[in-house]
């Protein structure tokens, strides 16, 4: 364990990439036990801050102190198409434990004793015989089947190996977990579990996070980057909105430009209070609406500013599906599904990885067909979709000006930079090719171009993934005055309730109306979780009772087989020892008779003395080999009734 005396001191550290200084003489200390959210803007220095905590970097000036015993764990980046399965790779997280069972292997093929002993004593002290246990329990956690468990890893997609690399890293018994963007490629029961997880950890936490219900959840410091300076402030990240928001409401500039968006929000959470009074999710979004005030005051100097078009049409109903079924190759993945979309309608999907949701929003965008049922698109309906294949859609050589101009050829070239300025899209960036924008960069684009469209109906499947949280607070403020209706799946649980008035729960092959709101749902997901245990343990109980029956059955099958040509021996020796015995009897009475000894020839008696003595003989061989035998059996086990 770590030991509290121990602590992570930096000491006057300076950071720079080439001629630009990213941190400049920050000093500050974590405790074991912290617990921090690194934020800033991208390339603030947020990940250069990571590298040299992994060991990877050294500081320009100033110097780094972390404790020389402390075990650093980390996400890899990338993950070899190994053979390996799912669960022994991440076994391998635990790099003690592989090291003690590769030197346990070859100390037991040496025959070494004492070694083995030492082993084993370690392997109890770290756990090591839970280990595949606490592995299974990780990987479940975040989202994998049993069947998964040993399927290799080159199997899986990219997205998936990305939460390989999550469980590994989880495995490692670190003091210091180093995670950068751990939600992304995660739905939003894996977020809630892995929340839960890094709840519990006991070791220092650093965290890189855009999602801003995640981190309030996990971290008690919040360590900004901004303007070259590296400050820690205490509390979770609303707590550091509010201290962040009180020091800029000092500048009177910041301050008058705050006031627009606080009035801007005042202004729709009153339109919004008039219209829900009956859901309990919309209280719970008007709660989440009174706490923007103060996280606009924290975003004042964002560098995004846009909203979306009026849309090109607004028919009422937008669209609707009834009695649908749904799914690929004729497998049926929904059944029976209804729902009316309406302008100004914002609906959440919620449900387990794997239950439909993506194939709900595919159907709703004309892009998967239905098994049956009806769609219904109402008059000069204009769809936006967005999805994560959108950015491999995006023409690598060509600049977001170019995408803008391809999609408007009527827009002026001004109209198009000014738009794009609203993005961060400005300068020479404007005109640059996309093929090296980072994915947040590329969804920003892929967003931008369908705002542009001017959509009545948008249908958005993770949104945010890649985007900072500058990006994601100036996405809810358009979500919240967009005149259409939007239907979204997201794990950032804080655009859900910003942004969705009701909820629609995708589960069990169904898709019907959720009467809660988040806090509901997670509630829901773990009553889920504990019925699937529950099963769990009903079904391996039941396996183990098949197995030990069958088990019984064969250790039986065994021991009969032991004993059976014991038995047949004992049962023959008994059978020639009784006939032994009624032959000498004939014999004995025979020679018992007086006439047999007056007769002058003695070729009679000499055989029946000579058969007497064979008898006896017989017998007693015999008497003494049935002892044997059954002495014998008295050492194998009884054959259960």
């Amino acid at each position: 364990m770590t030991n509290i005396n121990v602590l992570i001191q930096f000491k006057n550290i300076t950071i720079a990439r080439g001629i630009k200084v990213l941190i400049q003489e920050a000093s500050l200390q974590l405790h074991p036990g912290h617990k921090v959210g690194l934020t800033g803007a991208n390339g603030a220095g947020k990940s250069s801050l990571f590298a040299m905590l992994r060991g990877e970097l050294d500081a320009d000036k100033g110097e780094l102190e972390i404790p020389s015993s402390w075990v650093v764990g980390h996400v890899a980046q990338e993950t070899p198409a190994l053979s390996t399965s799912a669960l022994q790779f991440v076994l391998e997280g635990d790099e003690e434990l592989h090291t003690i069972e590769q030197s346990l292997a070859q100390a037991e093929a040496n025959a070494e004793g004492e070694r083995i002993a030492e082993l084993h004593g370690r392997l109890s002290e770290i756990e090591g015989y839970a280990a595949k246990a606490r592995a299974a329990s990780l990987l479940d956690g975040l989202g994998f089947s049993q069947t998964d468990l040993q399927s290799a890893v080159s199997s899986f997609s990219g997205g998936w190996r990305v939460r390989l690399n999550l469980a590994r890293a989880l495995m490692c018994r670190s003091d210091l977990l180093l995670l950068d963007e751990p939600t992304n490629h995660l739905d939003l029961e894996a977020v809630i579990w892995l929340e839960n997880w890094l709840k519990s950890y006991s070791g220092t936490l650093l965290l890189i996070s855009h999602d801003r219900d995640f981190l309030d959840a996990i971290v008690n410091h919040i360590a900004h980057i901004e303007h070259q300076t590296l400050t820690l402030y205490k509390g979770g990240y609303s707590d550091f909105e509010r201290q962040r928001a009180e020091k800029m409401a000092l500048q009177q500039a910041m301050h008058e430009k705050q006031q627009q968006k606080v009035a801007h929000l005042h202004k729709y959470i009153d339109r919004f209070k008039a219209q829900a009074t009956k859901a309990r999710q919309a209280q719970s979004r008007i709660k989440a609406l009174e706490r923007m005030e103060m996280i606009s005051a924290a975003h004042v100097d964002s560098q995004f500013t846009f909203s979306f078009r009026p849309p090109s049409s607004s028919p009422e109903p937008l669209l609707a599906i009834s009695d649908i079924d749904v799914g690929y190759s004729n497998k049926p993945i929904l059944s029976n599904v209804s729902l009316t979309v309406r302008p100004k309608e914002r609906i959440g999907l919620l449900g387990p990885n794997g239950a439909g949701k993506s194939t709900l929003i595919k159907l709703l965008a004309g892009e998967l067909q239905s098994h049956s049922g009806k769609r219904t698109l109402g008059k000069d309906l204009n769809i936006g979709y967005f999805a994560q294949h959108q950015l491999e859609q995006l023409r690598a050589e060509e600049s977001p000006l170019q995408h803008m101009q391809r999609l408007d050829k009527n827009a002026t070239e001004q109209e198009l930079l000014n738009y794009l300025g609203g993005f961060d899209f400005r300068g020479d960036m404007a005109r640059s090719a996309c093929e090296k924008f980072s994915g947040g960069e590329k969804s920003r684009l892929a967003l931008a171009l369908l705002i542009w469209t001017r959509p009545s109906l948008l249908l958005l499947d993770e949104p945010t993934n890649h985007l900072d949280l500058e990006m994601r607070h100036a996405l809810t403020l358009a979500l919240q005055e967009f005149e259409g209706g939007v239907i979204l799946i997201s794990h950032d649980r804080s655009l859900l309730r910003t942004t969705c008035d009701q909820f629609v729960l995708v589960a069990n092959g169904q898709a019907n109306l959720f009467d809660g709101d988040l806090d509901d749902y997670s509630a829901w997901v773990a009553e889920q979780r504990s019925q699937e245990k529950v099963a769990i343990v009903n079904e391996t109980a039941s396996t183990d009772k098949k197995n030990s029956y069958a088990q019984n059955k064969l250790d039986r099958q065994a021991r009969i087989a032991a004993r059976r040509p014991l038995i047949k021996e004992s049962e023959k020796l008994e059978r020639d020892i009784a006939a032994w015995h009624l032959e000498k009897a004939t014999c004995d009475a025979r020679l018992n008779d007086t006439t047999l000894y007056e007769n002058a020839d003695k070729t009679e008696l000499q055989a029946l003395l000579k058969q007497q003595s064979a008898l006896t003989l017989n017998i007693d061989q015999a008497e003494e080999r049935w002892l044997t035998v059954h002495e014998q059996l008295e050492t194998l086990p009884e054959i259960d009734a």
